[in-house]
């Protein structure tokens, strides 16, 4: 009997109140998904820099006859012994775990590849245009690339220091900063969903205070008299965590999923990752929902 009455209370008061409950149900399932997508671009900037942290290299490229570099310009191309020099220097780090020579040949093999989408291009450029390389591993690259990099800039043969930390770096900050505004868009919405789901609870229970008042003269417990309130705001936090959860899905398969085609490595969100971000979505919007609701009751049934 008692169930049969909050049951009959929750749809009186979701009938009453339906276009402020849907109000409710889309501001939350917009707010969870803004903050469902930025906990998403959490784990992919974070399974990104995993997964490139053991292979960021500095690429040293030596000058070639045709080079537009003003230094190999007016020393000529790099000699065998100018390599083996700045090879040895390298070697010679601390901070180098290793140094891996590539020829001329093998670079050129690997930009036509790169570009084999581009023949034109490809064929506009020859091998001699390619210059041999070396490929520096280091210890940590986010803290010694920068000193391997120093030790060869401007030696004999060098026309170029690519340092690979510092470009993914420029990535990592335009990830972090997508993050961040989809985060505080989501923090804003949150903060409208929580004054909302206090307007309607206020305003169902305003609609209802002649019944609530009828439940106190009886002995009713303030948690009784709350729960039809409390189950409302529930279903409505429920029913927006519902459609949050299906946008989540669709930001990792037409989004995430989508992008991650379009690289020749792995470091794509698992289903588990999905899962993890949906169910920290119910909790919050649970948090949402739950404490807002009982904070405004306890207030309302103090006048």
């Amino acid at each position: 009997m008692r169930s049969q009455f909050v049951l009959s209370e929750v749809w009186i008061g979701l009938r009453r109140n339906l276009t402020m409950t849907m109000a409710l149900i889309v501001v939350v399932a917009i707010s969870l998904s803004l903050l469902g997508t930025g906990f998403l671009f959490v784990k992919q900037v974070d399974r990104a820099q995993s997964y490139w942290e053991d292979k960021v290299e500095v690429a040293v490229f030596f000058c070639v006859k045709d080079s537009g570099i003003t230094a190999c310009q007016q020393n000529g191309p790099a000699t065998s012994a100018q390599e083996s020099a700045v090879e040895q220097r390298l070697q010679a780090l601390p901070e180098v775990q290793s140094v891996t020579y590539i020829p001329q040949a093998a670079n050129y093999q690997g930009f036509k590849d790169f570009y084999s989408g581009e023949p034109s291009f490809v064929n506009g450029i020859s091998e001699s245009e390619i210059p041999d390389s070396l490929a520096v591993k280091l210890k940590n690259p986010a803290a010694d690339a920068t000193i391997a990099e120093s030790a060869i800039v401007g030696a004999p043969g060098v026309a170029d220091v690519i340092n690979e930390e510092t470009i993914l770096n420029s990535f990592y900050q335009l990830l972090d900063s997508a993050r961040n505004a989809v985060a505080i868009l989501a923090v804003i919405l949150l903060i409208a969903a929580t004054l909302l789901v206090a307007n309607t609870i206020r305003l169902s229970a305003f609609n209802r205070r002649r019944e609530t008042s009828i439940m106190r003269l009886v002995g009713a417990s303030n948690f009784y008299i709350q729960l039809p309130f409390l189950t409302e705001g529930a279903i409505a936090g429920l029913i927006g965590w519902v459609i949050a959860a299906g946008l989540l899905v669709a930001v990792k398969s037409l989004l995430l999923n989508t992008l991650a085609q379009y690289f020749n490595f792995d470091i794509g969100l698992s289903t588990g990752d999905l899962i993890e971000v949906i169910v920290l979505s119910m909790l919050v919007s649970v948090l949402l929902c739950g404490v807002t609701s009982f904070v405004t009751l306890r207030r309302y049934l103090r006048i």
